[in-house]
């Protein structure tokens, strides 16, 4: 292997496990969720809170963070994302009131929101350009083996240590990561730290306005809203809920089909990007493909009299469990669509998309589940899931509708920009 090639695997590798490490942190309340609720004597409504904060800041972030990388380089913020992710992880292992866990989970997804961005532009940075679409899925699929480890692990942990252990041990990872980005990572293969111009606020304006003006960005903001909310409603904080007490389902059954859902993001994740790489050209019909799957899944199981079978839900959570890596494939069309020096502020614009929907459907499950759930507490009934779940139908109509809208967009461009290049050449 040349030494290029094996210092960018280097890279990547550092890159990819903070990832990872933050996908465990973002992921880790999944199986706490009921924990939570009695640790904090909270509803509902108050728990998805919880995870409606983190989202909220994470979304909130994705642009100025796509900035900071373009200005400061992956290395020092993916630096800045680490510590804060582990300082906040130790906050809400000690929390013993809502509130200071609130605070806690608010900067657990600010430095949540300063490591994907990072990893993208480090590929982009170490990878040719043929690589780089198999090298982007590999982050999104192996990544996800923080859920994994968020999902059965951490049920242990929080059973045998307790909360605060579990979650203080959880946070100590962090420590040795922030030692390995400082000695081994480097913005590329000719720069330790990279370095992009400053930006007066009107030049900043500019450049997000030039980034969504292309039906490109919007259409991979759109791919990446309509792909990913189901997944990561299920994965961060509902799934185990619905599966124990919507589906009745064993603790250990649900721990299960959490973990094959996250197994089948890394199964497909590979193939989605051998398809991009060899059929660029079809990447919104493989988005909307996928995205008909889902819905026809879901609504077999909302709609089974009494409790679906385990096998449907096995079903369910490998098709769902398909829209994770789908979701990369919007920051591919935005990496077409946008010159190089906006490419980390593009993918914050494209990144905010998948998490504005998970955002809006993990409030809606709770507040619906809470309208009807009679009395407080966590005593849901599968009645009560199987309204909360069918908001995703409204989600799914506007994400659908809008893929739809801006690939008409974009094949129009790409069309002109044929034409106008076919008129020089001849000229």
């Amino acid at each position: 292997m040349k030494p290029a090639i094996r210092n960018a695997w280097t890279v990547w590798a550092v890159g990819l496990l903070v990832y990872l490490v933050a996908v465990f942190h973002r992921s880790s309340l999944a199986v706490a969720g009921l924990a939570a609720a009695d640790r904090f004597d909270i509803t509902a409504s108050q728990l998805a809170t919880f995870t409606m904060l983190q989202l909220a800041v994470y979304a909130a972030m994705q642009v100025p963070v796509g900035l900071l990388v373009d200005r400061y380089g992956s290395r020092t913020v993916l630096l800045c994302g680490t510590v804060l992710l582990t300082v906040a992880q130790a906050g809400f292992a000690l929390a013993d009131s809502y509130a200071a866990g609130l605070v806690a989970r608010i900067f657990v997804g600010v430095g949540d929101a300063m490591t994907f961005i990072c990893v993208l532009r480090l590929v982009s940075s170490w990878f040719p350009a043929r690589r780089i679409p198999l090298v982007t899925q590999l982050t999104g699929t192996l990544g996800q083996l923080g859920a994994v480890v968020a999902a059965v692990p951490m049920t242990w942990a929080l059973g045998n240590l307790g909360w605060t252990r579990a979650y203080l041990v959880a946070a100590s990872v962090g420590v040795f990561l922030a030692v390995a980005v400082l000695v081994l990572l480097h913005d590329s293969p000719t720069h330790r730290n990279l370095r992009g111009p400053s930006l007066s606020l009107a030049e900043v304006r500019q450049s997000l306005s030039a980034s969504w003006a292309h039906p490109g960005t919007r259409l991979g903001f759109w791919m990446h809203f309509s792909t990913q909310f189901s997944a990561t409603a299920l994965s961060l904080l509902w799934g185990y809920p619905f599966f124990v007490k919507g589906e009745h389902q064993s603790s250990a059954t649900a721990g299960l089909l959490l973990t094959l859902m996250v197994l089948a993001v890394m199964a497909s994740g590979p193939v989605l990007g051998w398809l991009v790489g060899r059929h660029p050209w079809h990447r919104s019909t493989m988005v909307l493909t996928i995205v008909s799957a889902i819905v026809v899944v879901w609504t077999a199981v909302l709609s089974w009299p009494g409790h679906a079978p385990t096998a449907l839900l096995v079903v369910l959570v490998l098709v769902v469990g398909v829209g994770g890596p789908a979701s990369m494939i919007g920051f591919d069309v935005g990496r077409t669509s946008n010159p190089k020096e906006r490419f980390a502020s593009a993918s914050g614009i494209i990144n905010q998309g998948g998490f504005i929907a998970s955002l809006v459907l993990v409030i809606s499950i709770g507040l619906v589940l809470d309208w009807r759930t009679p009395g407080s507490g966590t005593g849901y009934t599968p009645s009560a899931f199987r309204w909360a779940m069918s908001t995703q139908y409204l989600i799914w109509a506007l994400g659908l509708s809008q893929v739809y809208r801006y690939r008409q967009q974009a094949r129009r461009v790409i069309d002109r920009r044929a034409l106008e290049e076919g008129a020089r050449a001849a000229a």
